[in-house]
């Protein structure tokens, strides 16, 4: 059945599975809890750089404000936690600044089902009628980066303002159970794991799907020339919204799990360095591999790990290197350059 597929296809399909064998089989067995934990954090990254991928490598939309919704997803999950851990009082920072009863906005996260509504839908919401508001005006390219770091600065400065309602600089910490049941023990972990690398299978599958599909030409068409595309009558504004809008659903997506796996959110995930090193994951990975993706916000957390408890004054000098690096010798990252590799090996064996 496999042969009757494209090459492309194939490589897809062989990329997918090697990356889930790692994630579903090698590393849960090779790994103890706490260091499983800490893949489940990086990839919870992953989600962002697929999200990337769609919009930078197939639609020509660079972001640098990807953190903004990856924070959307974080707060709004921790919110809901955070009110189970402190039911039936306010959440303690609340008590701390004041707040003598729960904000409006807070309510809906009472409920898991309208804190997963919100996750999916709020962050789809926003990023449609932003982008698509930036686009219909024919605003791209380095503009449209500039403005999305903006409006991640600008955030970041509104979450720490308001320290009585989104815990200021310290953020929301301190919630252990999801539904009565206790995240913070080890099998909990496992499982939030397992249920993480089901999402990003998912995910990696659909997006797949789409890239390879009509849109995903058309959206390959619009990056290399959107005026012909346009004079053929698309609406090249809407199309370029609809795929940012779901790279802020992923992002938001991998923000609840970060918020699931860590613990805790903070302002620090939707700021500048944090939107810009999520770019990085997928420049790493390759901009134009889903995979690739996944194993460039793998890669590139371990080493900040690594990095930031061996040098920690002289990590981020090297995060910068590495995006310099990748830019000027693998415009395609780490899959792009293992493509090249594969061919050239199959053709000195080729008679």
């Amino acid at each position: 059945m496999l042969s009757k597929l494209s090459p492309q296809r194939r490589s897809d399909i062989g990329s997918m599975a090697a990356v889930l064998v790692l994630l579903a089989l090698v590393l849960p067995l090779a790994l103890d809890a706490f260091r499983l934990n800490l893949v489940g954090k990086y990839l919870s990254f992953a989600f962002v750089a697929v999200g990337v991928v769609l919009t930078w490598g197939y639609g020509g939309v660079l972001s640098l404000g990807q953190g903004m919704f990856f924070g959307l997803g974080g707060y709004m999950m921790a919110m809901f936690l955070k009110l189970e851990a402190s039911a039936p009082e306010l959440p303690d920072f609340m008590v701390w600044s004041s707040v003598e009863q729960l904000p409006a906005w807070w309510q809906p996260f009472h409920s898991l089902g309208w804190t997963v509504a919100g996750i999916l839908v709020v962050p789809a919401v926003l990023a449609y009628v932003f982008s698509y508001a930036i686009f219909k005006r024919r605003v791209s390219g380095v503009y449209f980066a500039i403005v999305t770091l903006s409006l991640a600065l600008t955030l970041t400065v509104v979450v720490i303002g308001q320290q009585g309602d989104t815990g200021g600089a310290n953020g929301i910490t301190d919630f252990r159970t999801l539904l009565g049941l206790d995240i913070a023990s080890d099998e909990a972990k496992r499982t939030i794991y397992f249920v993480e690398v089901l999402a990003i299978a998912l995910v990696m599958a659909l997006s797949l799907l789409v890239v390879r599909s009509r849109f995903g030409k058309i959206l390959i068409a619009i990056r290399d020339r959107e005026d012909r595309v346009r004079f053929s009558g698309y609406n090249t504004a809407h199309m370029k919204a609809f795929v940012f809008a779901v790279a802020a659903v992923l992002s938001s997506i991998g923000g609840a799990f970060y918020s699931l796996q860590v613990g805790l959110i903070a302002p620090g995930v939707i700021g500048v360095v944090a939107s810009v090193e999520m770019v990085i994951y997928a420049a790493v990975g390759g901009r134009l591999s889903i995979p690739g993706a996944v194993v460039g916000a793998l890669l590139i957390g371990f080493l900040k790990s690594y990095l930031s408890e061996t040098f920690p004054e002289g990590w981020l000098y090297f995060l910068g290197a590495v995006f310099i690096l990748v830019v000027w010798a693998m415009p395609n990252g780490l899959a792009g350059l293992g493509g090249k590799l594969l061919r050239r090996r199959g053709a000195e064996v080729a008679p």
